[in-house]
C-alpha cells in the first residue's frame, strides 16, 4: 500500500488577468481555522539522534568491512599484528551495526554512548598500530621508515578526526572537547617512545620535514570550525521545515496548486498530509486567494468521504499551509494503472461514496470543478478498506459567486483538467452548476471501468474539443464486462447538455444504487484485495 495524497497537475489557460482582488484579504489566512493546544514544539536533539543513528549505522558498517578486509589480508601475508585487540574491535564494530539495525530505539544519551565506543575503538586501534610500528622500526634500526610511518600516522590521525567531525552531528564546543584529547595522543605517544624505545629520539631528531604548526591540530581547527557550519546549517534546515507544531517528513506530490508532505504533530504524534505554497508563488494574489477558499470550501465539509482538514495558517517565511487527514492508500488514477480496470461492483462502491461527498458540498453550494481519478482516493479508515475520499477542492466555486471571487477567473479562462471535463467548462465557465461535477463524476466512472478517459487526444485543447462534439465509444466496446445497467448510468452522466444529465448526485446515486452489481463488493472483499497487494 502507498501512502499517498497526491495532488496531480490541473490544466490552467489564463489569457489575462485584469482585475486581481487584494492581497489584503489573503492576509486573514495566518489564523488557523481550527486550533490545536500549545504544547513543547519538536526538538532538535530528536532530528539529531535520527540522523547520529544513521551515521554510527553507516560507520559501522563501513569499518566492519574496511577492518574485516584488513585482517584477512594480514592473515594471509602471515603478519598480524595486535590479532586479539584487533578480532576484539572488530567484533564490536560488528555488533554495533547490527544493534543499531534492530528495531530498537535508543535514546541521544545512548546513541552517544555508541558514538564513544566506535570512535574510541579506532583511536585504541590506531594508537596501538602506530606505537607497534614505530617500535618494530626502530628495533630493526631503520630511522628512514620510522620517520615515514610517524608521518603516515599523523596523517590518519588528521583524517579520522575530519571524518568524525563531518559524520557525527555536534555542537562545536563538544567537537573541540572531544577532538583536542584526541589530537594530543599521538604525540604523547611519540615522546613516550622516544623515552622508552631506544631510537627513536634519535631518528626523530633527524627528522627535518617538521611542520611549523602540527597537522593533527590544524585538522581539529578545520574540523571544530566545519563542526559548527554544518550544525548551522542543519539547524536552519530544521527551522524551514516547521509549520507550527508540524514536522514535514516525506514529499508524496505536487501539483497545480502546491506541493503536499507527510507530516506528524509533534505533540498529538499524528500523522497528517501538509499542503502549502511556497512564498515565490503566494506573491500570486490569485493564486493565494484560490488556496485561502480551498482551505474555507474543505473545511466547510464533514462528511466522511470528503478529505478532512485539521488545521491551517501561514510559517514564518510566509509559506500558506493547511493540514489535513493522511491517507493510506492509493488514488483511483494509481489503482487504475496498477491493477487494470475496475470490477463493475467496486467501481459502483467508489463512485456511491463519492456522490454522497458530493451531496454534502452541492447542498452547500460548493461545486468542485476538478473531480478526476487523482482527486478520488481509496483509503483505509479505522481497519475499513475502500473508503473514497474526496480530495483537493482548489478549484471549488460556490454557484453565486462573489465578484471578487469571479475575477479570479475573467471570461476566455478556465482551470480544470481537460480528461474529466465537461464542455460548458470552457465556454460558460462562470454559470456552471451541479451537472458539471456528475459529468466529470460519469468520466470517472468511465475510467475505472474502461482503465482509459472518455476521450484521448495528442493536446488537451483536442481532448476539450472532443468532449463538447464527439460521440462516446460506449464502455461496453472496451470491456464487455460492464453491465448494461451501469454503462446507460455512465452515459447518461457523459451527456453533452447538462438538462440530459442526472439533474443532482442524489439521482446519480439512486441510480447507482439500482445498478444490479450494487452492494456486492463487501468489506471483507476489499481487505482481502489490499492484503493480497501489500507486499507491492
Amino acid at each position: 500500500m502507498s501512502p499517498l495524497n497526491q495532488p496531480e497537475e490541473t490544466f490552467e489557460h489564463t489569457p489575462e488577468t485584469r482585475s486581481l482582488p487584494s492581497a489584503s484579504r489573503g492576509a486573514e489566512v495566518s489564523r488557523p481555522n481550527v486550533g490545536f493546544v500549545e504544547g513543547t514544539r519538536p526538538g532538535f536533539s530528536e532530528e539529531t539522534a535520527g540522523l547520529l543513528r544513521s551515521r554510527l549505522k553507516a560507520a559501522a558498517l563501513v569499518l566492519s568491512v574496511v577492518l574485516a578486509v584488513a585482517f584477512v589480508g594480514n592473515l594471509f601475508s602471515g603478519d598480524v599484528p595486535l590479532v586479539v585487540v584487533r578480532a576484539a574491535i572488530l567484533l564490536a564494530f560488528v555488533g554495533s551495526f547490527f544493534a543499531l539495525q534492530s528495531s530498537r530505539v535508543f535514546s541521544l544519551v545512548q546513541l552517544r554512548w555508541f558514538e564513544a565506543g566506535l570512535f574510541g575503538a579506532v583511536v585504541a586501534q590506531l594508537s596501538l598500530m602506530m606505537w607497534a610500528r614505530l617500535a618494530a622500526f626502530a628495533r630493526v634500526e631503520d630511522p628512514l621508515s620510522l620517520v615515514a610511518a610517524k608521518h603516515s600516522y599523523l596523517a590518519g590521525w588528521s583524517t579520522l578526526i575530519l571524518t568524525y567531525s563531518i559524520l557525527m552531528p555536534n555542537r562545536w564546543p563538544r567537537a573541540l572537547a572531544l577532538l583536542l584529547p584526541v589530537a594530543c595522543l599521538p604525540y604523547a605517544l611519540i615522546f613516550a617512545l622516544g623515552r622508552q624505545v631506544p631510537g627513536v629520539a634519535a631518528a626523530l631528531e633527524a627528522d627535518n620535514m617538521g611542520a611549523p604548526f602540527p597537522m593533527v591540530f590544524l585538522a581539529v581547527l578545520v574540523a571544530v570550525f566545519g563542526t559548527h557550519v554544518i550544525n548551522s546549517i542543519r539547524r536552519e534546515a530544521f527551522k524551514a521545515k516547521q509549520l507550527g507544531q508540524y514536522v514535514l517528513k516525506a514529499k508524496l506530490g505536487a501539483g497545480g496548486m502546491g506541493e503536499v508532505y507527510r507530516a506528524e504533530h509533534q505533540l498529538l504524534k499524528r500523522p497528517c498530509a501538509v499542503k502549502l505554497i511556497k512564498p515565490g508563488k503566494a506573491a500570486d494574489a490569485a493564486t493565494l486567494v484560490r488556496f485561502e477558499r480551498e482551505v474555507q470550501a474543505t473545511a466547510r465539509l464533514t462528511h466522511g468521504n470528503t478529505v478532512e482538514v485539521f488545521d491551517y495558517g501561514r510559517a514564518d517565511d510566509g509559506t500558506f499551509y493547511y493540514v489535513m487527514e493522511f491517507l493510506p492508500g492509493l488514488s483511483l488514477e494509481d489503482l487504475v494503472k496498477r491493477s487494470g480496470p475496475l470490477p463493475p461492483e467496486r467501481a459502483v462502491h467508489f463512485l456511491r461514496q463519492v456522490c454522497k461527498a458530493l451531496c454534502e458540498a452541492h447542498g452547500k453550494g460548493l461545486i468542485h470543478r476538478d473531480i478526476k481519478p487523482a482527486n478520488i482516493f481509496a483509503a483505509e479508515r479505522g481497519g475499513v478498506y475502500d473508503v473514497a475520499k474526496l480530495l483537493d477542492f482548489g478549484l471549488v466555486r460556490e454557484q453565486a459567486a462573489a465578484p471578487a471571487d469571479v475575477a479570479l477567473t475573467q471570461p476566455g479562462t478556465f482551470s480544470g483538467s481537460p480528461l474529466y471535463m465537461c464542455p460548458e467548462q470552457v465556454t460558460s465557465y462562470h454559470h456552471l452548476d451541479a451537472r458539471s461535477d456528475i459529468y466529470s463524476l460519469g468520466a470517472v466512472a468511465y475510467y475505472l471501468v474502461t482503465g482509459r478517459p472518455p476521450f484521448v487526444a495528442g493536446n488537451p485543447w483536442e481532448v476539450i474539443a472532443a468532449h463538447a462534439r464527439d460521440a462516446i465509444v460506449p464502455p461496453t466496446d472496451l470491456n464487455p464486462a460492464v453491465p448494461p445497467d451501469l454503462e446507460l448510468v455512465i452515459i447518461r452522466c457523459l451527456a453533452k447538455k447538462p438538462a440530459n444529465r442526472f439533474p443532482d448526485v442524489e439521482s446519480l446515486e439512486k441510480a447507482l444504487a439500482s445498478c444490479e452489481c450494487a452492494d456486492k463488493w463487501s468489506e471483507e472483499q476489499a481487505a482481502a484485495w489490499w492484503r493480497q497487494r501489500a507486499g507491492a
